[in-house]
Formats: C-alpha cells, sequence, structure tokens
C-alpha cells in the first residue's frame, strides 16, 4: 500500500514538472520574439559558454579520437579492413560520438553553472528586486542564457569533431604510416550531407534543452542556500536525460527519411 501511494506521488511529481518544465519552454518561445532584445547580454553569455567549455570539449574530443582508434585497430587488422579505419571513425564522431559526447560535457559544465547561478540569485532575492524595479527578469536571465546554449553547442560541437579527428589521425600516423593528409582526404570523402545536417540540427535542440533546464532549475530556485546545490546537481542529471531523449528522436527521424 505504501509503495503503491509513494508511485503514485512520484507520477503526480513527474508529470507536475513535466507541464512545468512544457509552460517554461512556451514562456521562452514568447518572450524571445517580443521586444526589447538583450544582445549585448546575449553576446556576454555567449562568450562565458562557449569559452569556458571549449577548452574541455577539445580535451575530451582529443581523447576520444586517440581511443576509439587504439581500441578498433586491433580488430580491423584482424579483418584486413584497417584501411577502413578513417571511414569509420569520421563517420562514427561526426554522425553520433561528437555531438552526443560534447551534449553531456556541457551538460554538466552550463546546466549546472546557470542553475548554481540563477538559484543563487532567487535565494537571495536578486530576481524579486529587478521584478520589483520593472525590469523583466526572465527576458534578461532566462532568454539570453537558453539562446546562448543554443547557439554555441553546435560550434563546440564542430571543434570537438575536428580535434577527436586529428587525435584518430595522430594515431594512424605513428602506428600505420598514414599521413594526415590522406587521413582527412579519406574522412571528408566518406562524408555525406546526410551525415552533417541531421548531426548539426540535434546540435541546436541538445543546446536548447541544456540552457532550458538549467534556467528552469535554477529560476524556480527554493529552499534556501541548499536548493542552489539541489538546482545544480538537478539541471545535469534532467539535461543528460533529456540530451538522451532528443538523440533517440533525431535518430529516428533521420532513419524514417533514409527509408523514404
Amino acid at each position: 500500500m505504501a509503495q503503491t501511494v509513494q508511485a503514485t506521488k512520484n507520477i503526480k511529481q513527474f508529470l507536475g514538472e513535466t507541464g512545468e518544465l512544457s509552460y517554461f519552454a512556451g514562456r521562452f518561445f514568447k518572450e524571445f520574439l517580443k521586444p526589447p532584445f538583450e544582445l549585448k547580454e546575449l553576446l556576454r553569455q555567449c562568450y562565458q559558454l562557449g569559452n569556458r567549455s571549449l577548452v574541455l570539449v577539445l580535451f575530451t574530443g582529443f581523447i576520444i579520437g586517440l581511443v576509439l582508434t587504439l581500441q578498433s585497430r586491433p580488430t580491423l587488422i584482424q579483418f584486413g579492413a584497417v584501411s577502413m579505419m578513417p571511414n569509420m571513425v569520421g563517420i562514427s564522431i561526426v554522425r553520433e560520438i561528437g555531438p552526443v559526447i560534447t551534449a553531456l560535457i556541457c551538460a554538466g559544465r552550463i546546466a549546472s553553472g546557470i542553475g548554481a547561478e540563477l538559484g543563487s540569485m532567487r535565494v537571495t532575492e536578486q530576481i524579486d528586486a529587478m521584478e520589483v524595479s520593472g525590469t523583466n527578469p526572465f527576458k534578461y536571465l532566462v532568454v539570453t542564457r537558453i539562446l546562448a546554449a543554443t547557439l554555441m553547442l553546435p560550434i563546440l560541437v564542430v571543434f570537438g569533431d575536428l580535434v577527436a579527428l586529428y587525435g584518430s589521425a595522430l594515431v594512424e600516423n605513428l602506428k600505420g604510416n598514414v599521413s594526415f593528409q590522406l587521413y582527412f582526404n579519406t574522412v571528408f570523402d566518406a562524408l555525406s550531407y546526410g551525415d552533417l545536417v541531421p548531426a548539426t540540427i540535434k546540435s541546436f535542440f541538445f543546446g536548447f534543452v541544456i540552457g532550458l533546464v538549467g534556467c528552469f532549475k535554477g529560476y524556480y530556485s527554493k529552499k534556501g542556500t541548499a536548493g542552489v546545490g539541489i538546482a545544480a546537481n538537478t539541471a545535469v542529471v534532467v539535461a543528460s536525460l533529456l540530451v538522451f531523449l532528443v538523440d533517440f528522436i533525431a535518430v529516428f527521424v533521420s532513419d524514417i527519411f533514409y527509408e523514404l
């Protein structure tokens, strides 16, 4: 009996939070289209979110390229298909691994940062003070951060993919005596618009859900200073889950178009 009551409570809480997040997203689109547009704050947030995440994305991408090539090379040698290494790594990184890993890194870096920042502003009543003074805190704090995350994540994905391919090319150059020019020529010959366009489009959605969840959790943070930590932690968890959900939907839709 107690387990049934708890399960019902959890379902209600989940549905309630889903509805609140949907309303929050609808409010974003409503405020996004109305002037005035906070361009200066948007540019500042783009710099903050992109610049502070770039080094981590580049380092992670380089390691991914190295590890993926080192792990795949022995198997391909056994099947006599080591010449397919650039094709396999290039398509894997560009279509799936690069966007998803970069989005997960940004979910940990950006969503938690936004959640903690807005949460601290909420508990110290800075957001309330902005509302009393006649400023629109939602437009200044939320809209700019969601737009910045949406715009910067595809750029971070591009940089992460390039560095990951360079790491893979480095391994092939050292172990297989494959020149960098030959490696990248083979990779670009294997890629098509059908690989690049879906990966780029879903990167925008990754950035949107990361910024949306981080702002939602921070903007409605409660329970004093302890709520700031809760907002940052739950923002990372929810944003990561939504990244996987968006990726599944994107792959599913892409397969339908390929079949057509």
